[in-house]
């Protein structure tokens, strides 16, 4: 459909003549005659058929509508200054390197309010389950799970069976988090099948696996003083948002990461039958070169990183 809009020059001119409260300082401003900014407001006077102005002697003064209309221009126009600003400044891109499921449930739900700060930062996600390879990926910071070299857990904590990096030298590595682990499942399975009052209960239920964390639920089941339980059956699948959704559609029982189930929108649909939150022999991580450590997108998006796992709450 085609705008209905007066012509943009007599909105400048009015709204700077509105905010001096002045016909001249206004064509200072926009550098132009006092005559052509008068002539840019009677147009748009014209067309909106009311007056913007009182003439005064020696002022003008603006009409009830005329305060009405700038109050709208004003943002109007400051809206436009915002996005052309936006648009010219020069823009810098993170190259972030992520676990799927990370990415996914945790980080691009929460992403919009790190870009709509810094907007000339363009965040550039790319997910993988591999090590983090700082020589040859292309990448300036990643978020993994694991061990760092020199950490030591107790024999009883859940494994985390793969390396962060392919090597620490020159890397930069900050604690995000401890990953917990949590059997989680849906609400109706949990009212519609056999009690769950304590991890012997499990037995009656199948358990939902992720394929490179196999050991997870033997890990869990030893540290909560099960070792030897299984389930009456077993699902296995590649990552753990692929569990959680078939926790959620009432398969069976998952393990799952805390950290992970903060932001899913059907959260309200899960149940957390035990009180135990474990956690693995290892922690999220940011990862960096250590001489990128100091430059302003990466310091900027590790201080955000580590805000929006404080204000996680706990499950």
């Amino acid at each position: 459909m085609k705008r209905h809009l007066p012509p943009l020059v007599a909105l400048r001119a009015f709204e700077a003549a509105g905010r001096h409260a002045s016909f001249l300082r206004a064509a200072a401003e926009l550098n132009v005659t006092q005559s052509a900014v008068s002539r840019h407001i009677k147009n748009l006077e014209n067309y909106l058929h009311q007056p913007l102005f009182k003439r005064l002697t020696r002022k003008v003064q603006l009409t009830a509508f005329g305060k009405n209309y700038l109050n709208a221009i004003s943002s109007g126009l400051d809206e436009i200054e915002g996005a052309t600003v936006n648009a010219l400044a020069p823009k810098t891109t993170l190259k972030v390197s992520i676990m799927p499921t990370t990415a996914n449930l945790w980080l691009l739900p929460r992403l919009a309010s790190f870009t709509e700060t810094h907007h000339d930062i363009e965040v550039d996600v790319a997910t993988s389950i591999r090590p983090a390879d700082f020589d040859a990926d292309d990448i300036d910071v990643a978020i993994r799970v694991g061990r760092r070299p020199g950490q030591r857990y107790r024999p009883q904590q859940p494994r985390i069976p793969h390396e962060m990096v392919t090597s620490w030298d020159g890397v930069f590595a900050e604690k995000l988090c401890s990953e917990i682990l949590v059997p989680v499942c849906s609400k109706k399975l949990l009212a519609e099948g056999r009690p769950l009052k304590t991890p012997a209960d499990l037995r009656h239920y199948t358990l939902i696996h992720v394929a490179g964390r196999d050991a997870a639920w033997a890990d869990w089941l030893k540290a909560v003083g099960a070792p030897h339980l299984n389930g009456k059956g077993k699902l296995v699948f590649g990552h753990f948002f692929m569990a959680l959704q078939a926790a959620r559609n009432h398969r069976g029982i998952a393990i799952a990461s805390a950290l992970h189930l903060q932001s899913l929108e059907w959260r309200d649909e899960l149940a957390f039958p035990f009180s135990a939150r474990v956690k693995s022999a290892g922690e999220y991580y940011f990862l960096c070169r250590e001489r990128d450590a100091s430059q302003r997108k990466v310091r900027l998006f590790r201080k955000w990183l580590a805000a929006e796992v404080r204000m996680c709450e706990t499950i």
